[in-house]
């Protein structure tokens, strides 16, 4: 992973939709979405952000799992990726597909680099939702939030403002 992408997953910008724990998943949403492109080579097909099929020339010898395991995981990473928008999708494959830098890929989808600084975490916490949805990502034990205690609330009864309240 480049510096630059690592900045933009572990930002600690919030999720603009309603699960505040989205943002927990970026680095593990990047390194399934790497996986999937190893996988998807590895099966003789590109992913389908970045064009059509090609066969290698030589095997690698080392696989993790079966081949139908792989195909079922290249289809469901593609269809969920489907469920995002064309620039939401053409950043992904910018950034994490090709490593082009926060500055190439904003100049290749002619677009400043604040815009694309600002939407690349917000793309990968809709795909972390995606994933969890999908059941390619599995939440995480211990990643719901917990209430922070206020100081301005909890006690119920009344502080007297005064020495001379308590005594009456």
């Amino acid at each position: 992973m480049t510096a630059s992408m690592s900045f933009l997953a572990e930002s600690a910008l919030p999720y603009a939709g309603g699960d505040p724990t989205l943002p927990m998943y970026r680095q593990r949403t990047e390194a399934l979405l790497r996986r999937y492109l190893r996988l998807s080579v590895e099966a003789g097909r590109l992913p389908s952000l970045l064009g059509r099929e090609f066969f290698r020339t030589r095997v690698t010898s080392y696989h993790a799992c079966t081949f139908e395991d792989v195909i079922i995981f290249v289809h469901d990473m593609e269809r969920s990726l489907e469920k995002l928008g064309e620039f939401d999708r053409q950043l992904v494959a910018k950034l994490v597909f090709q490593e082009y830098s926060q500055e190439e890929a904003a100049r290749l989808l002619g677009c400043g680099r604040r815009t694309l600084s600002r939407r690349y975490p917000e793309v990968l916490d809709q795909l972390s939702e995606i994933f969890l949805e999908g059941n390619l990502l599995h939440r995480m034990t211990g990643a719901e939030p917990a209430c922070p205690e206020f100081c301005q609330g909890g006690e119920t009864e009344e502080i007297p403002a005064t020495d001379s309240e308590q005594e009456q």
